[in-house]
């Protein structure tokens, strides 16, 4: 997995009707855009994350990586 700043990460729910989560990159930990990153969620919370196969990386410009 790759992601550069201002990126965006989104982690599908994990049962049914569980919505998607999703928070912006503020920092890359992880040599040459690899994991972990620093994110910011909608409401203001700031952790760390090591995304799993659940999650997926999306541009500004609206890009998908996985």
């Amino acid at each position: 997995m790759h992601a550069n700043v201002g990126d965006s990460i989104r982690i599908r729910g994990r049962v049914v009707g569980q919505p998607d989560r999703r928070a912006r990159i503020i920092e890359v930990h992880g040599k040459d855009g690899a994991p972990p990153y620093l994110v910011r969620a909608d409401n203001g919370e700031v952790t760390l994350v090591l995304p799993g196969s659940d999650c997926t990386i999306e541009t500004p410009q609206g890009l998908i990586r996985s």
